[in-house]
């Protein structure tokens, strides 16, 4: 039974990764996951200098999920290789870096210093909802993600990822915009924007107001927009969006997805992504299907 997938001439073990944002780089969950049974990991997103993120309270809970607008916060590229890229290293799983930034030369500077690093691919987050300078503008107007695409992929020496915003009229022409700007892949979707008020108190809940909306009740939308890109453009996808097992997975492979990302599930049961995997493989075995490839892009 063969679970690998390529995608940009990297191969998988299995379609199944982390969604950036909600695994770290694997510490945290090292002693609930076999990080070895992981396609890849894709680290929390990693900016040129240390980011404090935004102001407290930062997480709510929403009905189907959550919000949050914790802005990013990481402590930097220097840190990153000195302590994530080694660890990571111990297990046998691929690794995607995760790059933010407010400007494309803060960008470029990440992408540069990661460039001689041991990292398989690098995601560009372009998408985030919580940075307020930079990243909206960026991954919400083609012509932005055309720019930085074409910038990225001119430094980057290992493949890149684009990752998409939902919060756009039409997710096909970012798609298309990113495909020929030189993407080698996309992934979506990130966090649909999103805000809760406190009735008692008459204020907002999030100190930043707005959050990004991510759980089970983002999926049919995440579905929806992974299959239309499925049929816009011909570089690999990587799905995400509400995966809490694997019959959600499999919803998105079906719909075209290479790889898939388990991201808020990951705080409710801190071995969704291993369950996954066992999950699919247990379904292949179950439809008698050999390859994973008869069931990627299925539904037309």
């Amino acid at each position: 039974m063969n679970t690998k997938v390529t995608i940009a001439g990297v191969e998988f073990k299995n379609p199944v990764m982390t969604a950036s944002g909600t695994f770290g780089s694997g510490m945290e969950y090292g002693e609930f996951v076999d990080l070895n049974q992981l396609g890849a990991v894709v680290t929390k997103g990693v900016a040129n200098i240390p980011w404090p993120g935004n102001p407290t309270p930062r997480v709510a809970e929403v009905y189907g999920g959550m919000l949050n607008s914790i802005g990013l916060q990481n402590p930097g590229i220097d840190v990153f290789i000195e302590r994530d890229i080694p660890f990571l290293k111990k297990y046998d799983t691929r690794i995607i870096v995760n790059v933010c930034g407010k400007t494309i030369e803060e960008y470029l500077e990440v992408v540069e210093r990661l460039a001689d690093t041991d990292v398989d691919m690098l995601e560009i987050n372009v998408s985030c909802p919580n940075v307020k300078e930079g990243g909206i503008a960026l991954g919400q107007k083609a012509e932005c993600l055309s720019e930085i695409t074409a910038a990225v992929k001119e430094k980057a020496r290992q493949p890149i990822i684009m990752k998409l915003s939902p919060n756009v009229t039409d997710i096909t022409e970012m798609a298309k915009a990113a495909e020929a700007a030189g993407a080698d892949a996309i992934s979506l979707i990130n966090t649909l924007l999103g805000t809760k008020i406190d009735i008692r108190r008459r204020s907002f809940v999030l100190a930043n107001k707005t959050g990004g909306m991510s759980g089970p009740a983002i999926k049919p939308i995440a579905l929806r927009m992974v299959y239309q890109c499925a049929q816009a453009v011909s570089i690999p996808i990587i799905g995400m969006g509400g995966i809490s097992n694997a019959e959600d997975a499999l919803e998105f492979l079906m719909a075209g997805a290479t790889g898939i990302a388990v991201g808020a599930a990951n705080f409710i049961n801190p071995y969704a992504t291993e369950e996954v995997v066992k999950g699919i493989e247990a379904f292949m075995k179950e439809e008698k299907i050999q390859d994973i490839h008869e069931i990627i892009g299925c539904v037309k």
